[in-house]
């Protein structure tokens, strides 16, 4: 990143963290939970109790290495825990950042947790090699390679940190729902350029207020970033670098650094018939390959903008788990089953709220009743098992075609995932 980038991030950390918060709360989200990397980069077949390397490439004040120690943490306390000892440190994670402020709050949050299982390092990701940082399992680079003078140097130089079976979840902007940022960066600039960051923002403040309602910017409801603390403004509005990508351009950017795009979070997003009910415009589309898929879906829709999407360094496999037997194991990321199953048993609707769009999702009859058994302990065929002593009409074949498609649509959102009992 350039010396004006770095100066950026010292004044205005991004993004806006208190670590007196940790106290009451994790922050979590995609990419990075334990649970999605396990079921989309080991085919949920990974245990993180044992030995696991994770690089948190330009980690900001935190969010993505508290997240990722916290939950490395845990899991090597029930594996000290199921394996009759005590807890196992299995898991690493490296935060690394160029932002000395940024740093310090980010230590801080790891501090008030008591995490132990955090190193932190000073540098660009563009020097992770010369740092001597060694090799990982997994890493987390999100908001990063957009501000990148050269993405695709960032990313190649990140994939050589990867051993032969890792892998990366990664953020990028999205162009079509990033409408008006570019044209409103350019009119800061050219008032304010030259300026202080801190006269920019208070410019910045003045010129949103003045916005005409015909101004691409204001007519974007998914852009409301600035609307929070200085930090996030500067982030969206006053960054002196940044580009944003179609799908097309992010899958040529990871094929570039010799990775495998594995998939697009929430994958239901990038799916046209998330939006598209006409049959005859879905047979059209039916013969489209994935990629071109999630490229039509994503001008269907127009409101994405930040791709977040999980890469492997793995060419060969398949990495992502399905629930294909019965000692699959389904697993919700944050939403409880039998809370899930009491929202949804009047009508069978799931309602989504995407940037602004509004969806609701049907589930299948048996979806209340499958739902407060999802506790990412018990298997599925347990589940049948118990299902069918309650109505004998419940075989594994029914079973298996009613939890199909309750899987489609809550994987679909990034609220269920796959894991397989660990050997």
């Amino acid at each position: 990143m350039s010396e004006r980038v770095r100066d950026q991030y010292e004044a205005y950390p991004y993004p806006s963290r208190d670590p007196a918060e940790e106290a009451r709360r994790l922050v979590v989200g995609s990419p990075s939970n334990l649970m999605e990397v396990n079921h989309y980069l080991y085919a949920g077949r990974r245990d993180f109790s044992r030995p696991f390397r994770a690089l948190v490439a330009g980690g900001g004040t935190g969010d993505a290495a508290i997240m990722l120690a916290q939950q490395l943490s845990d899991a090597g306390q029930a594996g000290g825990r199921e394996s009759g000892g005590g807890a196992a440190g299995g898991g690493e994670v490296v935060y690394l950042d160029l932002s000395q402020s940024s740093r310090a709050i980010a230590e801080a949050r790891a501090v008030a947790r008591g995490l132990t299982n955090l190193r932190f390092v000073t540098g660009s990701l563009l020097e992770a090699e010369s740092l001597d940082l060694g090799v990982f399992d997994y890493i987390d680079c999100c908001g990063v390679l957009h501000h990148l003078a050269d993405p695709a140097a960032g990313l190649a130089a990140l994939s050589g940190l990867l051993k032969h079976d890792g892998g990366m979840g990664l953020m990028v902007y999205g162009t079509l729902g990033r409408n008006g940022v570019y044209p409103l960066q350019e009119m800061l600039r050219s008032l304010a350029g030259d300026r202080s960051l801190a006269d920019q923002v208070a410019l910045a403040r003045r010129l949103l207020k003045t916005l005409p309602s015909s101004n691409l910017f204001a007519r974007n409801p998914v852009l409301r970033d600035h609307s929070g603390s200085d930090a996030e403004l500067v982030d969206l509005l006053l960054h002196s670098q940044d580009r944003a990508y179609l799908v097309e351009e992010v899958a040529a950017l990871v094929e570039g650094a010799g990775l495998r795009l594995v998939s697009f979070i929430e994958p239901i997003r990038y799916d046209p018939a998330t939006y598209v009910k006409d049959p005859v415009i879905l047979k059209e589309l039916s013969s489209l390959a994935p990629l071109e898929r999630a490229a039509f879906a994503e001008k269907l829709a127009g409101n994405i903008k930040t791709h977040i999407f999980y890469a492997s360094k793995n060419q060969i496999e398949d990495t992502v788990a399905a629930p294909v037997g019965r000692d699959a194991i389904p697993c919700l990321r944050v939403l409880e089953g039998p809370q899930l199953a009491k929202a949804v048993q009047r009508d069978l609707t799931l309602k989504g709220e995407f940037d602004g769009l509004s969806l609701q999702f049907a589930l299948p009859r048996l979806a209340p009743a499958i739902l407060p058994w999802v506790d990412g302990q018990t298997s599925l065929g347990r589940i049948q098992e118990t299902l069918q002593d309650l109505d004998p009409r419940h075989d594994w074949a029914s079973f298996k075609v009613q939890f199909d498609q309750l899987y489609g649509v809550l994987n679909g959102l990034n609220h269920l995932f796959i894991r397989y009992p660990l050997p």
